[in-house]
Order: structure tokens, then C-alpha cells, then sequence
């Protein structure tokens, strides 16, 4: 917004430009990245289309998450064989970099 605008003369001044704005309702909105996610809490979405072009808007509360490159079937064959817990099995499959004979070998001893 515009401050001092009012929001009705905001509305077809954006109209005279080709400007279309269109909220989205949304929960979660998620941004995945090669090494990371953003995930976005009680989000405030707009999409704005102007001449054609289409954009998004997102605000709220970003949380910044590292994506682990250990596969899940991984994570399960290590659960399966060694009886630990899933965030166990991922935790030494990282300390091992993803070894998973390595893993299970180092969980048994």
C-alpha cells in the first residue's frame, strides 16, 4: 500500500496500468533450493500480473532448512538392520558420509 492512498484510488490507478493483484490463500508456501529449503509460515500471498508478466509477493515467517542429501531408503535399510531410531540412522549416515555399510557396521559394534 501506498501510504495516504486510499486503497479504492490505489485499485484503479493500478487498473490504468495493467496491473492485476489477486491474493492467494495459502498455509505454507515452501522455496526449494539445491542445498536448502525456505519455508514460509502463515503467509501473506499476492499474485500481480502486469502487462502479462506474473510475479508472486510472499511475506511471513521464513525458516531456513538444510536439505540432507541422504536418500530416505537409505535412512530405512540402516533402521531395518540396526534397530536404531530414524533420526540415529541419519545422524550416522551423516558422520558417514552416506556410507550405509560403513553406517550399519559402526551402529552394530
Amino acid at each position: 500500500m501506498i501510504p495516504g492512498m486510499n486503497p479504492r484510488d490505489l485499485q484503479k490507478a493500478m487498473k490504468r496500468l495493467g496491473m492485476k493483484q489477486e491474493e492467494i490463500e495459502a498455509s505454507e508456501v515452501v522455496i526449494k533450493c539445491t542445498d536448502k529449503e525456505l519455508v514460509v509460515h502463515n503467509p501473506q500471498v499476492m499474485k500481480v500480473n502486469v502487462m502479462g508478466q506474473e510475479s508472486l509477493q510472499i511475506t511471513g515467517e521464513i525458516e531456513e532448512r538444510l536439505l540432507s542429501s541422504i536418500k530416505d531408503e537409505d535412512i530405512e535399510s540402516v533402521v531395518e538392520q540396526t534397530g536404531v531410531s530414524r533420526e540415529n540412522a541419519l545422524k550416522a549416515l551423516e558422520e558417514n558420509d552416506g556410507d550405509i555399510a560403513k553406517t550399519i557396521l559402526h551402529l552394530k559394534e
